[in-house]
Order: structure tokens, then C-alpha cells, then sequence
């Protein structure tokens, strides 16, 4: 028995098995080893599985309604590597194209058909496996891998064997190939490959093109996993009204994160309470470990609280509480470093969840000069009595870093003025004579006061500026490492702009220059003409003393 397929000029012989001599031939399109029954041209090493002979040269495939899929034995594009959008693997036999430059594998063509036409008679030789259960054995390979329908890891639910050649959740394979949804009345939604890489309506998440519950015409489409999940619910931590899946047109605080909803949003809420959680939100863990940021672990509560103990932050939420230690905080707040170095001061800074304290007066935080409550979370400096919101020095990750507790603390500021011979190299002499003009090599201003000069050159420095710091931490400088006081150059100040030739404080690290101005100038400075104390002014500030 022969037949002559469209792919090859010849006529291919019925082969019904492979003898010892041939037994190692690839099928020429589906490119996996030939055995039992073929089609093949011995005289040009040409072989077809019977399966991969019969496929249709178009085919109507369900999981994709647009258009009909085209059998290419070559690749379709001009040039490249042609990627299957079912396995994701490199493929360089034979394909099913659409023009929507949608690409199948042969043999993953076929098998998702059968998948499709709920064909599950071709399952049932296939062993299924519990993760669950069968712990061992587990290759890296399956710790990555994951299902080639949902995009999930595999080891997430039970699954085929890998020995069928797919990575298949049981659960995929059985999904229904139509349903109707809340969200999207006006059609049903068909199980399809999103190859117009859709964004799902309620995660807001940009796809690949993995399954989805999608209406073509409308470009409506659902994750597998959004599609399933309930549109109301019913929660121990609001107990009044029940929770609604819908689109949010406010940005308000998820109840357990605390993050900021984005605008329209798909969240569980409740109009009447203002309630918010994400979707993601609503199986946080029970209970949380992290004993690299608190030696005990935290429990969900099921009720709402004013205060966060770590942060002091006011509001209501749903808090996590150590029942050890009596404190209750944010779900994100649990991760709150136990110590940090905030670039605006030179220690570093322990967090505490209360600070004891006998002054009656209100503590101010020297970042954003409001009040700090003392009852409640704040990084606070005892040997400076500085104190800092946490959410004010955790703000931005560039201005603070998470330091080790038990490390040694480099050396900070010191007493210890600079070597006057590294910056000039004669001897100088103090004097107090100010009759003539004279101008400071260091900070360039007019000299009034006691000054030093050297008899062999002209060279003057204020007392005050021979006396300066050799090392200094500066607040405004985010490298947070000691600037090196350093002369003898022109350069442009960082901070203020204006080229100069004094003094300046260095960084070895990323070379930033500043001048003595700016070095010497308070985070908080006070002016005698102005009751408060002034802050740095940027162009992202919102409003002025």
C-alpha cells in the first residue's frame, strides 16, 4: 500500500514496522523516532508516522476560531526560529501557521485538537501525578516547568506524566469550552489561545498566548484562573456586607497590603464601607514567618485596627498580630528592617515599636517635621535623639540600605580636623591681624576673624576652616559613605552648581564634589527672621512652610 503526500515527490510506501536496520529514523515531521507502522521513501531516508500522515493539510482548530491553520513543512517567515505557542520550544519541522502568526508543533496541533474535542480516551493511558504525594524524583527541569495551558508552575496541582511529551495539568484538560460570565453578558466566552495577546479584564495583566475564556469580536478575555474566581465573597475582618467583585473608579488602600488600587480596577469591595482587597490579597497566608526581620511569627486578625505598631501609621486596616509581643502591623510592615542607614544622618538607625520617654515635649520627625507618635513604630537614634517616620525613611529605596545588626559600624564623623600639610605644604601661623583684605583659600569668603596664613606664599584659611573635619557625612549625598575634605582644583559643586576653587568634600565613590557651603549646611537649619525650621526645597515639593 502506498499514497502520495503533498510534502514529498514520492510515493510512500505502508511500512508496518521498522526493522533492525532502519529501526533509528526520525518521522520528517514531527521529528521524534519512528516506531511501529509508518509512511516512508527509503531512497531518500524520507518517513512519516501514520498519526503525522493523516493530519490535515487545514485544519479548523477550536481553541482558535479565528482563522483555519495552515500545515507548512517548512518554515512560513523569511527568517528566524519558529517557536510553537503551545510548548514555547524551537521548531524546525513540520508547523501549523495561521496568519494571525500563530505557530503549533505538529504533534502539539493535534494533541490540543484532541484536547479541544474532549477526546479523552487518549488521556487515559497516561498516568497522572499528585505532586502532593510524589515528592521524590523531582527533577530541576519539573521544578520549573510549567503547564502549557494555564502558564502555572506544574507542581502546583496534579498532573500527566511528562513521559506523554506535554506538561498538562489534569484540571486543563478538563476545563470547559464554553462559559458565560458576570463581567461579560452580551456572548458566551470559548476557551482559546490568546493569539492577539489580550489583557485580561480583571488582573489588568498582559498575556502571552496561553489559554484564555475570550470573545474574539468583542477582544474580551479572562485568565483561566480569573474566570473561576468567585464575584462575591464573605470575609471574618468585614463582616457587615459581603465583598463584590467589581471595577473600583477610586484609589483606595487595600485593607491587608495597603497598596494604592490603580483607577477602574477589578478589587472585592464594598461600596457602602469603602472596604477594599485585591484579588490577590484575599488568600494571604494565615500565618507569616520572617525571623530575619522578628523572632516570632505573625497571624492573620479578623478585624480591623487604628494603629500599625511598626509603622504608626493611622487608618484602618486587617493587621498581622504577634501574639508574643502584643503588636499588630501591615502585612508589609512585618518585613520592616530591624536596622537601616537613611542617608540623611550619619548612624545608623535602630527601628523600635515604642520609645520610652520622660520629656513632655512632642517628637518631631526630621524628615517631614510632623509629629511622631512615640506609642508606635519609628527609627529612632539614641545617641543623636533623631527620629524618623518609617515610612518617611523608607520611602524611596535609594535613600536608605538594610544593614546586618551584628555588623561592626564603620567609623562616623570624628573630632579629628584635617592634616593642614595635605592641603598646603608649608607650615601656617595663626594671627588676628584683619586690617587689610584678605580672602579664605577653603571657603572663599572675606576674612573678619582670627585667621591662618603662610609666611611663604599667600595663603590664608579662616581658623574655623583650618580646623575642619578630614572625613564628613553629608545629608543630601545618597552614596552614604565619609567624603574626603580635598583641595587644590576647580571644580563644580554637586549641590549648588557654581564652579569654584576651594575647599571641597569628595567622594571616593562616585566623585561627586561639594563645596564648603553646601558640606557645612544643616538637614533643618533655623533662621532667625523665621519661627520654624526651614527644609530643603526641590521642585517635588508640594507646599512651603
Amino acid at each position: 500500500m502506498s499514497l502520495q503526500h503533498f510534502s514529498h515527490q514520492h510515493p510512500l510506501v505502508f511500512i508496518a514496522s521498522h526493522g533492525h536496520e532502519i529501526e533509528k529514523v526520525n518521522c520528517s515531521a514531527c521529528g521524534e523516532l519512528v516506531s511501529g507502522s509508518s509512511f516512508g521513501c527509503v531512497e531518500f531516508g524520507f518517513y512519516l508516522h501514520k498519526q503525522c500522515v493523516e493530519a490535515p493539510a487545514e485544519m479548523n482548530h477550536p481553541f482558535h476560531r479565528n482563522h483555519n491553520l495552515n500545515l507548512f513543512t517548512r518554515n512560513p517567515y523569511l527568517a528566524g526560529t519558529i517557536i510553537c505557542d503551545f510548548s514555547r520550544k524551537t521548531w524546525e519541522n513540520f508547523v501549523y501557521h495561521c496568519s494571525c502568526n500563530l505557530d503549533f508543533h505538529i504533534k502539539c496541533a493535534l494533541f490540543s485538537h484532541s484536547i479541544a474535542e474532549k477526546k479523552n480516551v487518549e488521556f487515559q493511558d497516561i498516568s497522572r501525578i499528585d505532586p502532593s504525594i510524589n515528592t521524590g524524583n523531582v527533577t530541576e527541569e519539573l521544578k520549573k516547568a510549567e503547564c502549557f495551558a494555564c502558564r502555572k508552575p506544574l507542581l502546583d496541582s496534579i498532573y500527566f506524566s511528562p513521559n506523554c511529551g506535554f506538561y498538562l495539568h489534569a484540571k486543563c484538560v478538563d476545563l470547559p469550552a464554553e462559559i458565560n460570565h458576570l463581567f461579560h453578558q452580551e456572548h458566551p466566552l470559548f476557551l482559546q489561545f490568546n493569539s492577539q495577546r489580550l489583557s485580561c479584564k480583571i488582573c489588568q495583566k498582559p498575556q502571552g498566548p496561553e489559554f484564555v475564556y475570550c470573545c474574539s469580536p468583542c477582544k474580551f478575555a479572562l485568565h483561566i484562573q480569573c474566570a473561576t474566581i468567585p464575584t462575591k465573597i464573605n470575609q471574618p475582618f468585614h463582616r457587615k456586607h459581603p465583598l463584590i467583585l467589581q471595577s473600583v473608579d477610586e484609589c483606595l488602600p487595600c485593607q491587608i497590603c495597603q497598596e494604592t488600587t490603580n483607577l477602574n480596577d477589578f478589587v472585592y469591595f464594598c461600596s457602602i464601607c469603602k472596604f477594599v482587597l485585591h484579588i490577590r490579597c484575599v488568600s494571604s497566608p494565615l500565618i507569616i514567618e520572617d525571623k530575619l526581620h522578628h523572632e516570632h511569627s505573625f497571624t492573620l486578625f479578623p478585624r480591623q485596627v487604628l494603629y500599625c505598631d511598626a509603622c504608626g501609621t493611622l487608618g484602618n486596616y486587617v493587621p498581622y498580630i504577634c501574639s508574643t509581643c502584643g503588636i499588630f502591623v501591615h502585612k508589609n510592615c512585618i518585613s520592616v528592617p530591624r536596622v537601616i542607614k537613611f542617608y540623611r544622618h550619619q548612624h545608623r538607625i535602630p527601628h523600635t515599636y515604642f520609645l520610652d520617654q520622660n520629656e513632655s515635649e512632642p517628637w518631631e520627625c526630621r524628615f517631614c517635621l510632623e509629629e511622631v507618635n512615640t506609642e508606635h513604630g519609628s527609627y529612632f537614634c539614641s545617641k543623636c535623639n533623631y527620629i524618623v517616620h518609617v515610612k518617611c525613611a523608607t520611602k524611596n529605596s535609594r535613600w536608605y540600605y538594610e544593614v546586618d545588626s551584628t555588623e561592626t559600624e564603620e567609623a562616623t564623623d570624628s573630632d579629628e580636623p584635617v592634616d593642614l600639610r595635605e592641603i598646603h605644604p608649608h607650615n601656617l601661623i595663626l594671627s588676628g591681624d584683619i586690617r587689610d583684605f584678605k580672602q579664605c583659600h577653603g571657603c572663599l569668603l572675606p576674612i573678619d576673624t582670627s585667621y591662618c596664613y603662610c609666611s611663604q606664599c599667600d595663603f590664608f584659611l579662616h581658623k574655623a576652616c583650618a580646623a575642619l573635619r578630614a572625613k564628613k557625612h553629608i545629608w543630601f549625598h545618597y552614596c552614604q559613605k565619609l567624603l574626603k575634605l580635598t583641595s587644590g582644583c576647580i571644580f563644580q559643586c554637586c549641590m549648588c552648581k557654581y564652579f569654584t576653587s576651594g575647599f571641597a568634600y569628595t567622594c571616593d565613590k562616585c566623585k561627586e564634589r561639594f563645596c564648603l557651603r553646601c558640606s557645612l549646611l544643616s538637614d533643618m537649619p533655623k533662621c532667625e527672621g523665621h519661627e520654624h525650621r526651614l527644609r530643603r526645597f526641590t521642585g517635588e515639593s508640594k507646599e512651603l512652610c
